[in-house]
């Protein structure tokens, strides 16, 4: 794939990147528009022909079987037609009262003004779809697995008495065994006997940590939690002596930053920087030659990209890079290093959008030389929060040659986020896993919102949950030996999102205060 470079020529390749981004985003409406005309001259009306035209032109085609009858009608369907610039009864647009949002929205066209698609072609799919989905959705079993005992004890930790907890990112110094804590505006730093030893005040959430440079590790702040266009993500140097930071130029409008990466991808001896900007309905995914903003290499525009490791994936001397992507085209994307500052990309697996791809790891399961893929896919927080059958954990075995075959799936509502690690120090790789309900059900209980899935060695597992839950809105996690015995604990950091969600959680649980951090000490 051909890299975009601003080292040279950068107010002419600006214009022109400006231009592509919009150009993709776009590409749907166009594409979309192309499909009119060809439908009304061939007069095509099957609705299942129509869908596989229209819906993919945006995102892997999703067919009727993976959502409810109802869900499709009521939400799904009408949001997609508002975005085909069909006006529907009781449905309007996804609008707030950010006047620079809206006209971000608007530059994009993501609501046209005109309709792309005849109404007769719209209603062919509609038709389609509502005849085909199931009435209801088939219910998750984990009947297979004998319940084991669960190996950690349980310890809630409260930083500041926060009414509405908003733990957004847990993150362990290893060299400085401590702890950080982000809380929306504020950032903690613990130190492994319990004590506060450093506290930083921002403006929005902390997403990401960096701690390359000891004396000044890098904070990476999202802008705004909810979806949004705008640019107020950031990157800022924290000062440890004097709790304040500064703010890093060329790295302070950035579009909902949510993940980065130090690695020396061309091997020139300076540490090269990756960000992942999952954006909402534009986004990018860029690396940055020695750190430098202007030194930029853009390898996707699509927004959603969650997480990025770096690993020499098909043995060449030349680190590579894995990106997972969990909005629009849902999947998990190679960049392979060819040289000279250019990469090549390669789709190694594929999802619909409802999947809700969380959080992946690469790790060798099998104990074959080879990376295999920890997937957890759960994001329920979008236009059809129903229990999803096919939510959980994956294991996706490496065969070589770029190709993964999915090896285990244990079934978990609204899985957020799944690590591995060898927990009971047996030499092979378990698994914890957390839920962040979009709401509680029948199905989604607080007993279910944590599991432990310990490995026998052949990728058997057994799974345990624990015997005093809390709730089940489980963001962030973190693996750590917090008590320093050799053996690893879990930290899990709890997120409400609003006042409404805690009275909703309440409600449920019985609780009426929230703890910020649940710690799970390892009891092997």
């Amino acid at each position: 794939m051909k890299t975009l470079s601003f080292s040279t020529l950068i107010p002419i390749i600006l214009s022109c990147y400006k231009k592509a981004i919009q150009a993709f985003i776009c590409i749907c409406v166009f594409n979309v528009s192309f499909a009119v005309a060809q439908s009304s001259n061939t007069n095509a009306k099957n609705g299942q022909q129509l869908s596989k035209i229209y819906c993919a032109m945006c995102h892997k085609f999703t067919g009727p079987e993976v959502l409810d009858k109802s869900t499709w009608k009521e939400s799904v369907l009408p949001n997609m037609a508002l975005r085909l610039g069909l006006k529907m009864s009781g449905k309007r647009l996804l609008l707030g009262s950010d006047a620079e949002e809206n006209a971000l929205l608007d530059s994009l066209n993501v609501y046209p003004k005109k309709p792309l698609i005849a109404k007769e072609d719209w209603n062919a799919i509609v038709e389609y779809y509502l005849t085909a989905a199931p009435e209801k959705m088939s219910k998750q079993s984990n009947t297979n697995y004998k319940e084991g005992t669960f190996p950690f004890g349980e310890q809630t930790i409260t930083i500041d008495n926060a009414n509405l907890p908003q733990i957004t990112l847990l993150k362990y110094d290893t060299l400085g065994t401590e702890l950080y804590i982000g809380d929306y505006k504020k950032l903690f730093a613990l130190n492994t006997i319990g004590e506060i030893s450093n506290e930083w005040a921002l403006q929005d959430y902390a997403v990401d940590l960096d701690f390359s440079n000891t004396e000044s590790p890098i904070l990476m702040t999202i802008g705004k939690i909810v979806p949004s266009n705008k640019k107020l993500g950031q990157l800022s140097y924290l000062n440890k002596k004097e709790n304040k930071r500064k703010s890093i130029e060329g790295f302070e409008e950035l579009r909902r930053p949510v993940n980065m990466k130090k690695h020396d991808l061309n091997q020139d001896g300076k540490e090269d920087l990756i960000i992942s900007s999952f954006g909402h309905t534009i986004g990018k995914l860029a690396w940055y030659d020695a750190s430098d903003p202007i030194k930029e290499y853009v390898l996707n525009v699509n927004p959603g990209t969650r997480k990025v490791e770096v690993k020499d994936m098909d043995n060449d001397g030349k680190p590579d890079i894995v990106a997972l992507m969990g909005q629009a085209y849902e999947g998990v994307d190679i960049y392979y290093n060819k040289g000279n500052n250019t990469f090549k990309k390669k789709r190694v697996l594929d999802f619909v959008p409802v999947y809700g791809l969380g959080y992946f790891e690469l790790a060798d399961f099998n104990g074959d030389g080879l990376y295999d893929l920890l997937i957890s896919n759960g994001d329920n927080r979008d236009f059809s929060p129903i229990d999803k059958p096919y939510h959980g954990v994956r294991i996706y075995l490496n065969q070589g040659n770029d190709k993964f075959e999915e090896s285990f799936f244990y079934p978990m509502y609204d899985c957020h986020k799944a690590m591995t690690h060898d927990f009971d120090n047996d030499g092979d790789l378990d698994i914890i896993a957390a839920a962040l309900y979009s709401n509680y059900t029948s199905e989604r209980t607080v007993e279910k919102a944590v599991v432990y899935l310990e490995n026998d060695g052949n990728l058997n597992f057994t799974p345990s949950h624990m015997a005093n839950p809390i709730h089940g809105n489980w963001l962030s996690m973190e693996i750590l030996d917090f008590n320093n015995d050799g053996f690893d604990d879990v930290v899990l950091g709890a997120f409400l999102y609003d006042l409404n969600e805690l009275m909703r959680v309440s409600k449920v649980t019985g609780l009426t205060s929230f703890a910020q951090v649940l710690l799970l000490t390892n009891t092997h």
